[in-house]
């Protein structure tokens, strides 16, 4: 079993990203990135990451897609729409949290996430610490956006956080970041997927078992 081969069955199994999942047509552009933020946010809940990526897209359906749009909501709309995706034991705080962090993203970087990071000069310690200045981005909140945002910024890349870490040990690959990134072959786009994928078997000692055991095919 080489590691490419573990490498090829995480992506195939489980190499969505969780933007993919809710609709995101991840670019370096304004919008996408928001909406990024908005899953990040969501993410960060004791929650499940399927409520989480319904409660995104149904935010995004009711059109809160870009930080003017969700300030300009009400709490209630945006409860509604939380809701409609279950996200019912957050939903009220979260609501609060969205309209609170949108305001912040307007009032400071212009409603554009590249602002941000060109604050941080590119740095991915500084990065994470001015997410957290969002309502409900705590240190995970930030490695979900970083982890997932690498796709796109490659400054940022690699972003292989603690989760990841585990889900490659899980599967038998490198616990270190650099050899786990270098499988990507300097992609930042597999670089995301293969992170969400190992995120995903993280949780699941099941899963990890199928990936290898599809690795030894």
């Amino acid at each position: 079993m080489g590691a490419q081969d573990v490498v090829e069955a995480l992506l195939d199994r489980y190499g969505r990203t969780y933007a993919e999942e809710a609709g995101i047509r991840l670019a370096d552009r304004p919008m996408p990135l928001y909406q990024l933020l908005v899953l990040a946010t969501l993410l960060s809940a004791r929650i499940s990451s399927g409520v989480a990526v319904a409660a995104a897209r149904e935010l995004f359906a009711a059109g809160f897609r870009t930080p003017k749009a969700m300030a300009g909501a009400s709490w209630q709309q945006r409860v509604d729409a939380l809701g409609r995706g279950h996200y019912r034991r957050y939903d009220e705080r979260t609501a609060t949290m969205l309209g609170d962090g949108a305001e912040l993203l307007l009032d400071r970087w212009k409603g554009d996430l590249r602002r941000l990071r060109e604050e941080a000069g590119g740095d991915g310690r500084r990065l994470g610490e001015l997410l957290q200045e969002f309502p409900g981005i705590g240190p995970a909140g930030a490695d979900i956006f970083l982890r997932e945002v690498q796709a796109v910024w490659p400054q940022v890349a690699p972003h292989l956080d603690g989760r990841v870490l585990d889900g490659a040990r899980a599967v038998g690959l490198p616990r270190r970041e650099r050899p786990l990134a270098g499988l990507a072959a300097g992609s930042g786009t597999k670089l995301a997927r293969l992170s969400a994928a190992l995120v995903r078997v993280s949780h699941s000692e099941k899963s990890a078992a199928e990936v290898r055991s599809a690795a030894r095919r």
